[in-house]
């Protein structure tokens, strides 16, 4: 089957694949708009909770809410950049789109992780499950650098593959949205928006709705 562009494959758990979600120009906005808000809230080192070993990854985050992992505190949300202290910036517009088009959720997204993958980042399997509503979904982008991405069921078990490539839209809803899931490896040579490496936007619900 051809995909066009904003078709959506949905997977039997519940997980969308929009191939294509973002065009060119779109894509190159998006990254824009992501450089500036780096400026305001700088790219900084998640680290496990226990051990503190740092990520492959380097991150920030928009909106009212942030991600952030450290040794001292563990997984948690935050109104503020954990260097610098202040707020973090509002998310991009254009994420606000996805939200709105791809996410079937009638309340607005609080937090965008905004994750730099370099060539040889990965991420383990993992949930997401420090949000209230496991009824919102997780809404994501991708620019810059394929990936393959994993999930499925249980740590361990069985998994399907998918690459991502720049411009792609991906819907954790349903069975899917407590899947494990993570990025395998970079693919080199895929894109030239970003010199080889590769940013995941993704937009997350973190409190219940009144």
């Amino acid at each position: 089957m051809t995909l066009f562009k904003g078709a959506r494959e949905t997977f039997a758990d519940g997980l969308v694949y929009v191939p294509g979600y973002l065009d060119a120009g779109e894509q190159d906005a998006l990254r824009a708009a992501v450089e500036a808000a780096i400026v305001s809230a700088p790219l900084f080192q998640p680290r496990m909770p226990r051990t503190g070993k740092p990520f492959s990854v380097k991150m920030t985050n928009c909106g009212p809410l942030g991600w952030v992992s450290d040794q001292a505190g563990g997984y948690r949300y935050q109104a503020e950049h954990p260097e610098t202290g202040r707020p973090w910036p509002a998310i991009p517009a254009l994420a606000l789109r996805a939200w709105e088009e791809l996410g079937a959720y009638p309340h607005p997204p609080e937090a965008c992780l905004v994750n730099l993958y370099g060539p040889e980042a990965r991420m383990g399997l993992h949930q997401d499950r420090d949000e209230e509503d496991f009824t919102a979904p997780v809404v994501s982008l991708s620019l810059g650098a394929s990936c393959i991405f994993r999930w499925g069921p249980a740590r361990g078990g069985k998994t399907q593959s998918l690459e991502l490539a720049s411009g792609d839209a991906l819907v954790l809803a349903g069975a899917a949205r407590l899947a494990y899931h993570g990025v395998a490896r970079i693919l080199p040579g895929t894109s030239a928006l970003l010199g080889g490496e590769r940013i995941n936007l993704t937009l997350r619900r973190v409190t219940k709705p009144p």
